[in-house]
């Protein structure tokens, strides 16, 4: 596929999340619309871009590994695997639903795709770098990603995981930050402030790479691997817009957990074409 026609297979398939994802917050009155709409571009781009995996055998040794450490944003990760073919889009109509397989937050035990229960914010890229790990001593070919929001790097389970994975040089490893600057109630600078956040991963030991997180082009160059491989983990700095695509979301920390009324829902709807 040329690229100029991979970019546009992006694009509609981001389009699509993004008008289920607010469907499916709409209709079950629950949900982080803001943080998925942030990452949606970020995930679709991996699905429908980067990763190498077959829903008809999630289990695949070879499949590249992706991990949604801002496990609250299901919205992004439940339509990203419908649309990637690992279950119907009927399931997606019982989101939050009582004994629904699509909960809250993300649990392999009911969902196939999923690589890893995630939530408790965190966890996620210290279970990615185990995964690595494992990939790095089993001199196996996949590679592992992991999505973190940039509220959650205040956690120092992170950093961590950050410094062990610059000392062992895993060139197959991949972080993305879906550096929306905003987290639950205000700013993440007013919170705790975490620039300058490349400096701060190159310290470490990685590759770090600035980009935007809406352009699916610039993903798609800084997601593929590079002819030869890396010598050290590459973390991906995402800038993105919580919210983007929706003007009354857009840059809005209340949007976190937010879920629209139906005047709010019709707008978006006209808004997301």
């Amino acid at each position: 596929m040329l690229k100029n026609d991979l970019v546009d297979t992006i694009r509609e398939k981001a389009l699509w999340m993004r008008r289920r994802a607010f469907t499916m917050v709409y209709d079950a009155q629950l949900g982080h619309p803001g943080g998925d709409f942030s990452a949606i571009d970020i995930i679709a781009t991996l699905y429908f871009g980067v990763m190498r995996y077959d829903p008809k055998k999630p289990d695949m040794p070879e499949r590249d590994r992706f991990i949604m450490s801002k496990g609250h944003a299901t919205g992004a990760l439940y339509t990203a695997l419908c649309a990637a073919g690992y279950y119907p889009e009927d399931w997606l109509k019982t989101y939050m639903q009582p004994q629904s397989k699509l909960n809250g937050h993300p649990n392999r035990n009911y969902l196939p795709g999923v690589e890893t229960n995630t939530g408790p914010l965190g966890h996620g890229l210290p279970v990615a770098l185990g995964i690595a790990i494992a990939g790095q001593m089993t001199n196996s070919d996949y590679r592992t990603f992991v999505l973190t929001g940039d509220g959650e790097l205040q956690e120092g389970s992170n950093w961590e995981a950050a410094m062990s994975a610059g000392n062992r040089k895993l060139g197959k490893f991949t972080l993305i930050v879906d550096r929306n600057r905003l987290q639950q109630g205000m700013g993440t600078e007013e919170t705790n402030g975490l620039d300058p956040l490349d400096d701060k991963f190159r310290a470490f030991g990685w590759d770090v790479e600035v980009v935007d997180g809406h352009d699916v082009g610039a993903l798609v160059n800084a997601l593929s691997e590079p002819p030869g491989g890396r010598s050290k983990p590459l973390c991906i700095i995402a800038n993105t817009i919580k919210g983007k695509g929706v003007s009354f979301m857009e840059n809005k920390a209340s949007w976190h957990h937010g879920v629209p009324n139906a005047e709010q829902y019709d707008i978006a709807m006209e808004e997301l074409v």
